[in-house]
């Protein structure tokens, strides 16, 4: 019997941090004894093209090392990326996770998704937390809160560590704050 995976597809432009959410994510899931894959696509590669990055997530050793086509969960980290093409595949009992201001029935209407999205200010959250509009840290939260695959404790452990010799303490606390803004603000559809 093959092996269940669970599956994320991150719609973002290249320096939104979208590789190092996934990346973050896979790390985090590592730490709680799943194994996990994270790996990007780009197209052009340059800051502000749209990109993809993608995890796979499993209880047993993961196999496959191709795209992610059927996503139990698509997050869009650049809301002006939205169209019918970022659902494709998306199945119908997955979730749609969008950092955006406008509404969920703005999100649906964009995107044609019937099933469950949920929405969270990432970028604005990221502005007043880290003084930049990179939301991958608040992208992070939200994933944790709505798909339950990670801790919050494991994701914040995760950050510390992945910035720990990068960024002074100050800024290292700002992402944890983002972090935690992005699992409470989150709202969801039914």
């Amino acid at each position: 019997m093959p092996a269940k995976y669970f599956e994320v597809r991150w719609h973002s432009r290249a320096g939104q941090g979208a590789k190092s959410a996934a990346q973050l994510l896979a790390e985090a899931v590592l730490d709680m004894g799943k194994y996990a894959q994270a790996f990007p696509e780009y197209g052009a590669e340059r800051s502000g093209a749209p990109m993809r990055a993608f995890n796979r997530i499993s209880d047993e050793k993961i196999t496959v090392h191709s795209a992610v086509e059927n996503p139990d969960v698509v997050v869009v980290i650049d809301d002006t990326l939205l169209s019918p093409a970022v659902v494709v595949g998306l199945k119908k009992e997955g979730v749609l996770i969008v950092n955006t201001a406008h509404p969920i029935e703005f999100v649906r209407k964009k995107t044609g998704f019937e099933g469950k999205i949920c929405i969270v200010r990432a970028t604005d959250i990221a502005l007043e937390e880290l003084k930049r509009g990179i939301p991958n840290t608040v992208m992070l939260g939200t994933i944790a809160r709505v798909t339950g695959l990670i801790t919050l404790e494991t994701a914040a452990q995760r950050i510390r560590e992945m910035f720990e010799r990068k960024l002074p303490e100050e800024m290292i606390q700002a992402n944890l704050r983002a972090l935690k803004r992005g699992y409470e603000e989150v709202t969801c559809s039914g």
